[in-house]
This record gives C-alpha cells, sequence and structure tokens, in this order.
C-alpha cells in the first residue's frame, strides 16, 4: 500500500509539473492581458477568442509552421532511413569492429549540440547551406540517428535469424529481406524513432537559429521568440501563439504513442 501510495504521489507530481504549464498557456490565450496581469492563475471569464483568431488568420504563423513541418519531414525521413540502414548491418552481420561502431553511435547519445555549434557553421557556410532548410533538416537527423540506431539495433536482432534463412533458401537477397520482411516486423520500432525525430526535430532552436537569418525561413521555435519580442506588452496573443505552435507536435506524440510504447517494449526485450 506504501509503494502504491508512493507511485501515486509521484504520478500526480509528474502531471503537475508537466500538465499544469501547458493549461496555463492554453486557457491563458483565451483571456485579455489586463485579466492575466489582474490574476495570472485565474480562469478566461469571459472567454476572449480573438487571440487565437488573430494567430490562426496570421499568414506568418502558417508560414512558420510550413517551414517546420517541412524540416520535420526531412529530418525524420533521413534520420530513419539512414537509421535503419545502419541497425541491419549492425544488428544481423558480424564483422571486424561492429561493436566499436555500435559504441560510437551510443556515444553520439552524450554528444551535446552547443559543442558542435562553431564546426558546425562553418561546414554549413563552406557547403553553402546556409539559409537551406537542408542545412537544418541534415544535421537534425545527424543528431537523431545515435537514438535511432540504439532503438532499432536490439529489435531487429531479435528477430529470428530462421527468418532470414527460409527468405534466403526462397532465393531474396539480404537486401530482400531487409525491404520486404524485416522492415515490416520492425514497424513499432520504426514508429517509435519516427516520432523520436519527428518531435525532436520540431522542438530544435538552436539549429535553425545558427543557420537562419530571414524570417521567411523561421521555423515555429524561432518565430515564438520572434512574436514575444514584437508583442511583448501582450501576453495574452503570445501565450495563445506559444500554444498554438505546440498543438502539431502534442497532437503527433499523442496519436503515435501506443506504437511508441510498443516499439520501446519490443527494443529492451531485443
Amino acid at each position: 500500500m506504501r509503494r502504491n501510495a508512493v507511485g501515486y504521489l509521484t504520478a500526480f507530481a509528474v502531471v503537475g509539473v508537466t500538465v499544469v504549464p501547458l493549461l496555463f498557456v492554453l486557457l491563458g490565450g483565451f483571456r485579455t492581458t489586463a485579466q492575466i496581469n489582474a490574476s495570472p492563475a485565474g480562469l478566461p471569464g469571459p472567454w476572449v477568442l480573438d487571440n487565437y483568431r488573430d494567430v490562426l488568420s496570421s499568414p506568418v504563423f502558417w508560414r512558420l509552421l510550413g517551414n517546420s513541418a517541412f524540416i520535420a519531414v526531412i529530418a525524420t525521413t533521413l534520420a530513419v532511413v539512414l537509421g535503419s540502414m545502419a541497425a541491419f548491418a549492425l544488428s544481423r552481420y558480424v564483422f571486424k569492429g561492429r561493436e566499436a561502431f555500435y559504441t560510437l553511435f551510443t556515444l553520439g547519445l552524450l554528444f551535446p549540440l552547443g559543442v558542435a555549434t562553431l564546426p558546425l557553421y562553418l561546414w554549413l557556410r563552406q557547403l553553402g547551406l546556409l539559409e537551406n532548410p537542408l542545412g537544418v533538416a541534415i544535421p537534425e537527423a545527424a543528431f537523431s540517428l545515435p537514438i535511432t540506431i540504439v532503438i532499432l539495433r536490439p529489435f531487429m536482432h531479435a528477430i529470428p535469424r530462421e527468418l532470414e534463412d527460409a527468405a534466403l533458401l526462397d532465393g531474396a537477397a539480404r537486401l530482400g529481406f531487409f525491404w520486404r520482411i524485416l522492415l515490416p516486423l520492425s514497424r513499432p520500432a520504426l514508429a517509435t524513432v519516427s516520432v523520436l525525430a519527428f518531435v525532436s526535430s520540431w522542438n530544435f532552436f538552436l539549429l535553425p537559429l545558427l543557420v537562419f537569418n530571414d524570417s521567411t525561413h523561421f521555423t515555429l521555435p524561432l518565430g515564438v521568440a520572434m512574436f514575444q519580442s514584437e508583442h511583448t506588452q501582450d501576453t495574452a496573443k503570445v501565450l495563445a501563439f506559444t500554444a498554438l505552435s505546440m498543438i502539431p507536435a502534442l497532437t503527433f506524440f499523442v496519436l503515435a504513442e501506443r506504437r511508441m510504447v510498443g516499439g520501446l517494449t519490443g527494443s529492451v526485450k531485443g
């Protein structure tokens, strides 16, 4: 009973820390700045729709949303495609230095983006990728590769070797086994890494800030900072803009939650 009580208290604490700020931002957008100043923790009364209506009718918001979606889709596709190929080689092939390569990828989980800021900027400038969505999407995919491989490798390794032997006997090449059998069986893990890569790309702030100077290329996180600096006196509208910028990633995460949990469970068992 005592363990259950501690578990429930911990769960309520986590919910309070994560959900309450989100509700404050969401509900704050339905208030006026005067109401927020008078009672910061109060509920909307009356409910004000003008803040959300103004943001949704702004072409700037939809341009920022399109930029974020475009970059996130490219980064997710690159991370999943390249990560699944690397995980296939590291899980199904035996070669000298295999574990060293895998350790190198796992060490990438500990590599902070801030350390690579200057060399990354110089490299992107040399390649002519500044003010280019690929200049953000490619590094984002690279930073998503370690967690992608760490999740996919044990999942793919757990798939019985007999299936591969049977496919080879039926005339399928190793790549045929990879595309036709291994990837379909790895869908839960692929869904997991796709969600992680997409949400990570969506929330990236430093990389777009490093690459983009033209506001027409900004992503939503940069757009929130820009909008906040332009509307410092209108707190309610800033909260509405922030809430709308969070909804796409939260919606994608909630819809894919079950597949994500299944993929993580399979990778742990593997």
